[in-house]
């Protein structure tokens, strides 16, 4: 049977929150009975946009990561759910009846990724349900991905044969997969989220002058093995990326005609290594 997934570009995110606007249009104030109660004007964020900072001096990227309730296959907040006040539709949807579920913290707490939220007016716990009453009514997509300037948001609906596939293919990520929950919203691009970079700029002394060292063989090992190699663009700036967090010392070699240069370096988050002159 073909279930709902959401697959978001977080490179294609540019921090716009048309998303997060559409989303609080719908919901706030509204009331889809079987569905959804209205959500509250402030306090929550169904849709949540994450910011991660990597770098330093004026080699910096920002990578913006939409999240939301990720429908899982295995979800905590049915686990611990009472009077089956969620429940997981053969569409892949999970929806929290607004009825049922009244008085029921514990859902909320049983969420590991902080996207189910507390109703203290109503008192029921409440998440973002990919605008289940719009798809039944024969929309294509939910809000946010109708809203979404740049595609970077788009719901579709394979069986789970066809979707692995496709998250293969695409190499589409889910968050926190450790926990095991089996997220139904998928990530392209995330590596700049959860991962670190080394970079710098190469430059060598022509004539007097400072110039940008293009075609400069860069090196990076750790524990005396080579793990990576690239050459400078015509900037002199290369960048490994794709590091673990965490991962340690690492050894940077510009490898140049006119002789080798070393620059250790260690790795918590990402680190620019600002300009080595040759």
């Amino acid at each position: 049977m073909s279930k709902w997934n959401m697959i978001i570009d977080v490179a294609e995110c540019t921090n716009c929150h048309l998303c997060t606007l559409a989303t609080s249009d719908e919901y706030v104030g509204n009331e889809f009975k079987g569905y959804s109660a209205p959500m509250p004007k402030h306090g929550h964020k169904w849709i949540d946009i994450l910011k991660k900072e990597r770098g330093q001096g004026t080699m910096i990227d920002i990578a913006y990561v939409p999240t939301m309730c990720n429908h899982c296959d295995d979800a905590p907040c049915l686990k611990s759910a009472r009077d089956s006040a969620v429940r997981k539709r053969d569409d892949g949807v999970v929806l929290i009846d607004p009825v049922k579920s009244k008085g029921q913290k514990q859902i909320v707490d049983a969420c590991p990724y902080g996207h189910v939220w507390w109703n203290e007016e109503l008192q029921i716990p409440q998440a973002w349900n990919f605008d289940a009453h719009l798809l039944d009514a024969g929309w294509k997509q939910t809000r946010g991905g109708q809203v979404c300037p740049t595609g970077a948001m788009k719901a579709v609906k394979l069986d789970d044969a066809d979707m692995a596939a496709r998250a293969a293919a695409e190499g589409l990520e889910q968050m926190k997969p450790e926990l095991g929950t089996k997220p139904r919203v998928w990530y392209r691009n995330l590596a700049p989220f959860k991962t670190a970079f080394v970079g710098g700029s190469v430059a060598r002394i022509v004539d007097g002058l400072v110039e940008c060292a293009e075609g400069e063989t860069v090196a990076l090992s750790k524990d005396g093995k080579e793990v990576a190699r690239l050459t400078t663009d015509n900037y002199g700036d290369f960048k490994f990326d794709g590091l673990p967090e965490n991962s340690g010392a690492y050894v940077v070699e510009i490898r140049s005609a006119g002789g080798a240069k070393r620059v250790d370096v260690v790795v918590k988050d990402s680190v620019s290594l600002g300009e080595i002159r040759l």
